[in-house]
């Protein structure tokens, strides 16, 4: 029988902080912690690592995770973000740019993942660059007609555009947002004076998706369904 994956697709980086780097990337957590509930052996984290020192860190680090990783090798260094306190504590990011995961490639192993994927994570930073955002919505065209795909926005810096939105929001049929980012998106999608309800229910059905999940911090989160 085929292993049907769950997947989180995109960014594999390291936060490196005033104590320390650490490892993260919104889709590998995603993996990882689908793998929590599902078993380790069912999730994998699909993106890419350059031919550096940090790289055989990253495969070591999930390796202790247990995380499966599918995670080609391509001419560009690992990506990092370096983090930045001020005095107040509050964190300014630096994301570097075309970085390996700038540039997953599609290759026979990643289709053949995408056209076994049960679940498929993804997000709106990792398709800031032309090779990696081909490459995720190929993924996402390949996937079976029962595929989840969740797409977890993320919006960073200035690295995401109306189109790139619009084309996720098409291809996925989960999303999930943040009560910051439904405001961006209601100012962005010519919708800004609609209360955060009716935000959500009309995204919902513009998109025909089967879920939206909104996230408000400290008032809780609410799932939005047809």
């Amino acid at each position: 029988m085929i292993k049907r994956y769950v997947v989180g697709l995109g960014e594999v980086l390291w936060d490196v902080l005033p104590e320390g780097k650490k490892l993260g990337g919104a889709p590998a957590n995603f993996a990882y912690h689908a793998g929590q509930f599902l078993g380790m052996d069912n999730t994998i984290a699909v993106s890419a690592l350059g031919e550096d020192k940090l790289a055989e860190e990253t495969i070591e680090a999930l390796k202790e995770h247990g995380l499966n990783d599918l995670l080609p090798r391509v001419p560009y260094p690992t990506g990092t973000v370096q983090v930045q306190l001020d005095e107040q504590g509050i964190p300014t990011y630096d994301i570097k740019e075309n970085v390996a995961w700038d540039n997953i490639p599609f290759d026979d192993d990643i289709a053949e993942i995408a056209r076994n994927c049960r679940a498929v994570c993804f997000g709106s930073l990792a398709q800031r660059n032309v090779v990696s955002r081909e490459t995720i919505q190929k993924f996402l065209d390949a996937t079976p007609a029962d595929c989840m795909k969740i797409f977890d926005i993320n919006l960073r810096q200035q690295f995401y555009t109306k189109e790139i939105l619009k084309e996720s929001f098409q291809r996925c049929n989960i999303l999930k947002i943040n009560d910051e980012e439904l405001v961006l998106i209601g100012r962005m999608f010519g919708y800004p004076g609609l209360d955060i309800e009716n935000k959500c229910w009309l995204i919902l059905g513009k998109y025909n998706l089967d879920m939206l999940v909104l996230t408000c911090g400290t008032n809780g989160s609410y799932v939005f369904r047809a």
